[in-house]
């Protein structure tokens, strides 16, 4: 169950929001049987940078299924076009954020949000895995989780690449896990380096996709 006690929506907002995720937790449980691991080291509330993986164009829907928060995601400003993607972003939280600039306006609307003790999605990847892998983590992240104070949690998704890898042009039928990892608090690595922490995160997602991957084997 979603929980909205500490998200500051208008009721129509919070309404759409929660009809789209049973929606999607209905398609995920019955064509990919979607299990969850890990639930008990997802944060109540606070401000939260959460770290995942990112296999293919299903990882928001199943993030967002996932998560018994209300999230925030960055999406490419070239999405944000007047029409029904537009607003579906929009009615989702979703962040316009210009990969070819800075993205100066994305940014400081990230760090609104986190400030506010909100939860916001990144995929330190940069792009979707090309083999289903993971991808070196870019640098950035960092700065939004330093400057929010936030907490990182590294969450790991295994399955969403063979539904739909890069070349596909429709989602296939199969399995998808999604394995929580323990959060990271400010205070633990507010002094280290931002090599430090860029190689910590990655290390940790990466432990999170080998458990998501042993329990598709094992199930």
């Amino acid at each position: 169950m979603l929980n909205f006690s500490n998200y500051r929506r208008s009721l129509p907002v919070v309404t759409f929001q929660w009809l789209v995720r049973w929606m999607f937790r209905l398609q995920l449980t019955i064509a990919y049987r979607m299990r969850v691991h890990g639930l008990e080291n997802f944060p109540k509330s606070g401000s939260t940078l959460i770290c995942s993986n990112h296999q293919s164009f299903l990882d928001p829907m199943v993030l967002g299924v996932a998560c018994p928060e209300p999230l925030n995601y960055l999406a490419r400003k070239t999405l944000f076009k007047p029409g029904p993607v537009q607003m579906f972003l929009s009615l989702n939280d979703a962040i316009p954020i210009d990969r070819d600039s800075i993205g100066l306006s994305g940014i400081k609307e990230s760090l609104k949000r986190l400030k506010r003790g909100e939860m916001l999605v990144v995929f330190p990847e940069g792009t979707r895995t090309d083999d289903g892998g993971l991808r070196p983590f870019q640098p950035g992240f960092d700065l939004l989780a330093r400057r929010s104070k936030s907490r990182l949690l590294p969450i790991a998704l295994d399955g969403c690449y063979q539904a739909f890898p890069r070349d596909a042009k429709l989602p296939r039928l199969g399995e998808i896990r999604v394995v929580i990892g323990d959060p990271i608090e400010y205070d633990e690595y507010k002094d280290w380096s931002a090599e430090e922490t860029l190689a910590y995160i990655e290390a940790r997602v990466a432990e999170c996709l080998a458990a998501a991957r042993e329990k598709i084997a094992a199930e």
